[in-house]
Parts: C-alpha cells; structure tokens; sequence
C-alpha cells in the first residue's frame, strides 16, 4: 500500500466500498517530472489513489485526489494513473466513482499537465453511455479540473466545503469588478439550487457515501446489463383510495407531486436527483415489484408545472441517462404548457424544449406515460406522448389532452362570434362548456388511440407494473448513424 494509506483520500475511500474489499493500483507511481524541485518533494502515489472494491458485492473502481501531496494537482502521473482505471472499468464493464479534491493542473508540469487533463477527458468521453460515472466534489474543484466531473453522469458536492468554477472570486473581482466570495460563486448551494451543475449535496462525508451507495444500487453496471431488480415485499395490487380525491376539483389548484410518487411506488421510496433544482420538474430513481425504473414528473405545486429552461435541461439530461443505461422510463403528466416571456425565448427555452423532446422520442428503453390532469400543446408532446413511441400512455380521469385550456381556446375560436353576440361574455361561457364537455376529459384522446386505457387513480401502481412487466422484453432499434444531432 502507498504511504498515503492514511490520508483523507483513502479514508473516504474505504467509507465508500465495502469493508475490506479495496485493492489499490499504482500505489508506488510517483511525480517523473523534475523541474521547479519536483524532484526534491515527496509525491507518493503522485497524489491520488486509484484501485477497486465492492459496493454491496458489486465491481466499482474508485480514484480518490489526495490534497495533501502538492494540493491534488494533476500532473502527468497522476493523470495516466486516473486513464489506467478507466481503461481497466471500460475492459470489466463497471462503475467509476471518482473523488475530486483538486487545486487544478500541476504548474511544475505545465505541458505534460495539460496533456494529462486532455488523456481524462478522452477517457471519460469514451465511456460516456457505457459505463455509469459519478464524481464526489470534497474540496476545491477549479480551471480546467471542472470539465472532468461536468462530463461525468452525476455529481455530488459537500455543502460548505466544495466548490466548483472556471473563475476564481480574484480573477472574476480583476476582469468584471464584481466581489463575490468562493461560495457564492462556486458553493454546492449555487450549484444545486442556480446552475444544476451538481445532482446531490450533503453535509458530512458519511451521508455522501451512502448516497453514491444509494444511486448505484439504482444503476446497472454498464450498458449491456438490465437495470436491477430486487425482491420485492410490497403487494403489486396495493390500492391507494387517496388518489381518487387527490386531483383538486378547481383545475387552477395546485397538489403534490411527491404524494402520488410516494403513493405508487415500492415502500414509498424515491431517490430524488435535482431535488434543489427547477423544482417544477421531479425527476429520480425508484423501484416498481422491485424492477429499478427512472421517474419524471410535472410538480403542479411549482409554477403550476410549466416547462421551462432549467426543468427541460433536467428532464432531458436524467432520460438520456436512463435510456443509456436501460432503465425503463415512468412519467406521470401534468403540465399546462410551457413559461412564457422574454426570459425564456432569449435563453432559448426553444432548444432547451427540444432537448426533452429529443431525448423521449430517441429513448428505446419500455417507457409507461399516466396523464393525471393537465396535458397541453406543445408541453403534451413533449412528455413522453404516444406519438414519442410511448409504449404506453394510460390517463386518470382527470386528464385534459387538448391544445389548450379551454378559456384560451375559446378566446381563439370564437374571437368573432363573441364580437356578433349580443351578450359576449355568455357566448364564450357557453362555448367554454362545450369546449370542456369534449375535452377535459380523456375519453377524446382515448376515442382514436393516443391513449391506451383511462385507469382508476387507486390502481395506478398495478397498471404501471403489470405495463412495465409486459415490456421487459422490449427490443427497439434506432436507425444505424454515427450519432444524432440533438439540440444545444
């Protein structure tokens, strides 16, 4: 073992993995460079700790930045000793859950440095989609060392000790003039909350191991396996009354999202990703008779559920994920449609749309769609539609599938009707009555087999199992290509 056996590095380590199951590799690779004295400073393992173990008997391969040796810096060493483990989980087919606690590129080393970032980021390019990556953020992550987590799969970041950002506060203070301290620029509050660049924080190490251990218990080992199934002691048939009432009789009133995710599935357990993050989105992990499945949902307790920007970016980004990695897709619908204003079109909410869009209609994975109330326009399309090779597409009978509220279609329609009538304002009230006779139901949808079945609420969980196990076998091939060319 390398003398760094009792460094922070390998504790958080051997807090990750299973007792005694971690075997270190390159434990004697030191710093080759010489220049600047590098060859009179101490470098073991040339400052980060690689090998594997087990994660509930499961393979995973771990690097761990050890910022007692030259502050974490990456150098040349260092870097080749990240590649071999990616090269090693590529050749298994595992996990790589890597530790970051970097000051940035090795200044000693200065061209080799830089080709030992440009040999992390071909390395996880090349397993991007093949095998799942997580990065731990547990100090400084800064410069050219944030792309390597921000090409990884999911990222968790330590709530007042970590931070993420191109810039530092000195050089944003030299160039813009603004003050602004490590943590409002780059904390994992920022972070979770501004940018969606990290998926979970925590406040103490030992809860950031169990939730890598969590999210992986959720996740195949790569690409060519099904996602997990465990036995499952919840009844597959278990009624939930509560839902026959949970859909609010003013459609401008909002409920919980989280009750009807709690409701259906395995012992109410969801593992939420983004929970900080475009709240009007929920997106995350759960089990249904114990198959693993990737949850998306409307959250009508946020801007009524709109779309937007960020909840677009998120929902795409966690179905990409999904479908990578074959884990079946549960969206359960409730959206208006999408924000409007000159916030959203400058921030192209049109290609951020598109995303989500693109990342339904690409998916191949079984994909069970339940519209519990509201699904219009654009925003229905968009959620995971029939039209979207939607497996499945059930409704409560709730849901309302139309291009548009029905007082904006009515304003629409009978913009002329409504000028010629002598009491406009019972012209459009009697013309909302029949809009709504036809629509705020799902019946239409279902008359011409956009939707499969219109289900009772209580038996939402049943359906969705009963739909998932019928699509286990599922096999969908996109047409051959190099690779699309989704919207950015």
């Amino acid at each position: 073992m390398s003398s760094s056996n009792d460094s922070l590095a390998m504790q958080r380590i051997t807090k990750l993995v299973d007792e005694n199951s971690f075997m270190e590799i390159g434990s004697l690779v030191t710093a080759r460079n010489t220049d600047f004295n590098l060859a009179d400073t101490d470098t073991p393992s040339d400052g980060v700790i690689t090998g594997y173990g087990l994660i509930d008997g499961n393979l995973v391969y771990v690097y761990s930045q050890d910022a007692s040796v030259l502050n974490g810096t990456i150098g040349e060493m260092h870097a080749k000793k990240i590649a071999n483990v990616y090269d090693m989980a590529m050749k298994m087919g595992a996990p790589v859950i890597g530790f970051i606690d970097c000051a940035g590129m090795r200044l000693q080393e200065s061209v080799d440095a830089l080709d030992g970032f440009g040999r992390i980021y071909a390395k996880e390019i090349e397993a991007s989609g093949v095998i799942p990556q997580i990065s731990g953020i547990f100090g400084p992550c800064a410069g050219g060392a944030v792309y390597s987590p921000a090409l990884t799969d999911f990222i968790l970041m330590m709530e007042n000790t970590s931070y993420m950002f191109l810039t530092g506060p000195k050089v944003v203070k030299t160039v813009t003039g603004e003050d602004v301290s490590q943590e409002d620029l780059g904390g994992a509050s920022v972070h979770a909350t501004k940018s969606g660049v990290t998926h979970f924080t925590a406040e103490t190490e030992e809860e950031a191991m169990q939730m890598i251990r969590t999210l992986i218990s959720y996740i195949p080992q790569n690409n060519m396996e099904e996602a997990p199934r465990l036995e499952c002691t919840d009844p597959i048939n278990r009624l939930e009354d509560f839902l026959n009432e949970i859909i609010p009789d003013n459609p401008n009133q909002a409920y919980d999202m989280y009750e009807v995710i709690g409701a259906i599935v395995d012992n109410g357990e969801f593992f939420e990703v983004q929970p900080d993050y475009a709240k009007n989105i929920i997106v995350g992990f759960a089990r249904f008779n114990g198959q693993s499945v990737g949850v998306v949902a409307n959250q009508p307790k946020c801007y009524a559920g709109v779309l937007d920007c960020n909840a677009s970016r998120k929902g795409a980004r966690f179905v990409r994920f999904c479908d990578a990695f074959n884990i079946p897709l549960v969206t359960l619908v409730d959206v208006p449609g999408f924000l409007p204003g000159t916030g959203q079109e400058y921030n192209a909410v049109i290609l951020h749309g598109a995303k989500l869009l693109y990342a339904y209609g690409e998916a191949t994975v079984p994909k069970v769609t339940v519209t519990l109330r509201k699904s219009y326009g654009g925003s229905h399309i968009v959620m995971s539609c029939k039209q979207l090779r939607g497996d499945l597409n059930y409704a409560w009978p709730s849901a309302e599938i139309a291009v548009m509220g029905a007082e904006g279609a009515v304003a629409v329609l009978y913009a002329k009707g409504a000028k010629e009538a002598e009491d406009p304002k019972a012209f459009l009230a009697e013309k909302e009555a029949e809009y709504n006779k036809l629509f705020t139901n799902p019946y239409q949808a279902a008359k011409y087999g956009y939707i499969d079945d219109v289900i009772e609420p209580r038996n939402t969980r049943f359906r969705v199992i009963r739909a998932l196990a019928q699509l286990k076998t599922k096999s969908l091939t996109n047409p051959a290509k190099k690779h699309g060319n989704i919207p950015l």
